[in-house]
């Protein structure tokens, strides 16, 4: 059987290596400042706290734990995250973020662990006047397994993707 790709292929790739390579990105305003809030990205819906340190213009690194102990439907998940800023406008940076992510979930009296991997294109606002707080919306790809192996392709508003506030 002939395989063939999806057509949007042949514009992620390249699209993707023109992120990874970019050399200068003017997003400095964060740069050493320690964020802290929460996500709801973990495909097992438990919402996670979450950190996000600008290590450089172009860098930043974030990580996110969650934990629900309730006997029906609780779980757990544990993930890191890289963002690669592409362009920053006054209250407002473009990036690229990989997130990789180990899941456990209850459901009754099984449980079930998977992993979560997301390659994800957003955007992370600041309000003038209040900078100290971040607004991110993101959209992407997945591949993740709990039951089953998927694909999916995801969408993260600000209350999904999340909040933090830049000490």
């Amino acid at each position: 059987m002939k395989r063939v790709s999806p057509p949007y292929l042949s514009y992620l790739i390249p699209l993707l290596l023109i992120i990874a390579f970019q050399t200068k990105s003017y997003a400095s305003h964060q740069r050493g400042r320690l964020g802290l809030g929460f996500t709801n990205q973990l495909i097992t819906n438990i919402p996670a706290i979450s950190f996000k340190l600008q290590k450089s213009p172009t860098l930043a690194l974030g990580g996110l734990v969650a934990l629900s102990t309730n006997e029906t439907s609780g779980g757990h998940g544990a993930g890191i995250k890289v963002y690669r800023l592409i362009f920053e406008e006054p209250q407002l940076n473009f990036y690229g973020s990989l997130l990789a992510g180990l899941l456990g979930q209850k459901s009754g009296t099984t449980s079930k662990s998977g992993f979560q991997f997301d390659f994800n294109l957003g955007s992370e606002f600041h309000l003038k006047g209040i900078e100290s707080i971040g607004f991110s919306f993101e959209f992407g790809v997945s591949l993740n397994k709990l039951d089953n192996f998927a694909i999916e392709i995801r969408g993260n508003h600000i209350l999904t993707a999340g909040v933090h506030f830049y000490l």
